[in-house]
């Protein structure tokens, strides 16, 4: 799991409601509103990244043609409490095999790491107040569990024979993150 810093990520969003014009010769990693990508969507180059912000209440459905064309799907958390968009990120992964970055946004607390991962979440961009080092030792917390998540469908009985004993006997996990975005 990435944890995004703000400072370094070269994912841009625009701003204001309704934004600047996009130009994509002067920042290719853009992070669209679903209302702006509905507005370039036709004469967006194939081949230039772009990043999708999908509020929580939006419909996976709706976007699932266009979902080749994006390399980020940012899924937002306005509030710890509402988990819509752990269901949004296991049908991007689940349903659609979207291979993309799909990243949490929002209110994106600590406690809420190894969900994000098991969902399909794999790049958090934590709330100010929360500690990288302790999102980090969070997905360690736990070696294995018994129902399928999002990168495994089935669940640890139908694993092959071992498994569970290997999760058992496993040492905490060392999380290496890569990539710009850290």
């Amino acid at each position: 799991m990435n944890f995004i810093d703000t400072h370094r990520d070269r994912w841009h969003i625009l701003g204001g409601e309704d934004g600047p014009p996009v130009s994509i010769n002067a920042d290719p990693y853009l992070l669209l509103d679903l209302m702006q990508w509905h507005a370039v969507r036709a004469q967006w180059p194939a081949g230039v990244p772009v990043g999708l912000k999908l509020a929580n209440d939006a419909d996976v459905e709706d976007i699932a043609a266009d979902l080749p064309r994006f390399e980020l799907i940012a899924l937002h958390f306005p509030k710890w409490v509402d988990g819509r968009a752990y269901s949004q990120a296991r049908l991007l992964r689940s349903r659609y095999r979207f291979a993309g970055e799909v990243r949490a946004t929002g209110e994106v607390l600590v406690d809420m790491v190894p969900l994000l991962h098991r969902t399909g979440f794999d790049a958090a961009l934590l709330r100010s107040d929360q500690s990288r080092d302790a999102a980090e030792r969070a997905l360690g917390f736990f070696p294995g569990f018994y129902q399928g998540d999002a990168n495994d469908n089935r669940p640890l009985f139908a694993k092959p024979p071992g498994t569970a004993e290997a999760l058992a006997h496993a040492p905490a996990k060392e999380f290496v993150n890569e990539g710009a975005s850290i």
